[in-house]
């Protein structure tokens, strides 16, 4: 059954939207929309460039005076994604749907749920549908993706970070065979009374419900996460 379910991770990566689409320029989606102007435009092309890089976005608010609402609004034109706010973030009450690595590593901030079915996800400057897709899968919920703009997105980030996640076990697995039998001996260990194994990017997700779960959001002490390096997959 692990093997199965490995294979199926593996076939379907693609299906999570890796592939790369054209977006049109953040520059160009303001200008069109008349929130800046070329001189505005230009100069914070000019100060990205002379900075060695840094993101379109920041230029325009520290050196031409751009609000940060309206880089944020262009950047959910560009990923065609609402922009959300960070306003009655449950930290602790959403801590145990994602592990701490992934919301570090992908920038991802879990805001709330809504009627036991929805779970709204934010981002800083660009939304992540295969993190969206994986954890829609694992948890039941729909996770519907939205921009944060970074003066909110930051400090809610950092205090969720500091949360108590569930417990996690990294590991690191040779072949898709060393990683089936890895993944079997943790589960015979545990025991749970549920599992499920997704693939997000470059890991294989498996999370064990150690009692039956009541709710939406289980119990930090409920679950039991394991994540394992797939690069060589």
């Amino acid at each position: 059954m692990i093997e199965a379910a490995l294979r199926r991770e593996i076939d379907t990566r693609s299906a999570a939207g890796e592939s790369h689409s054209h977006r049109i320029p953040l520059g160009l989606a303001m200008l069109e929309q008349g929130w800046i102007t070329g001189l505005q435009l230009r100069g914070a092309l000019e100060a990205q460039r002379s900075a060695g890089g840094g993101r379109l976005g920041y230029w325009l608010v520290r050196g031409q005076g751009v609000s940060e609402q309206l880089v944020t609004r262009a950047l959910g034109i560009q990923w065609s994604c609402p922009v959300l706010n960070a306003e009655f973030h449950n930290i602790d009450g959403l801590a145990a749907l994602v592990p701490r690595l992934f919301v570090d590593a992908f920038g991802a901030l879990p805001l709330r749920t809504a009627a036991g079915r929805i779970l709204y996800l934010g981002f800083e400057d660009r939304i992540d549908p295969v993190l969206a897709l994986g954890l829609e899968r694992m948890t039941g919920l729909r996770v519907e993706c939205g921009l944060v703009a970074g003066s909110a997105f930051r400090p809610a980030h950092t205090a969720m970070l500091r949360a108590a996640f569930p417990a996690v076990e990294l590991m690191e697995a040779l072949s898709e065979t060393s990683l089936a039998e890895v993944l079997a001996r943790t589960l015979e260990r545990a025991r749970p009374v549920e599992s499920r194994l997704v693939r997000i990017h470059d890991c294989f997700w498996l999370r064990m419900w150690l009692r039956p779960q009541a709710g939406v959001v289980p119990a930090t002490s409920d679950v039991r996460d394991v994540i394992v390096s797939a690069r060589s997959h």
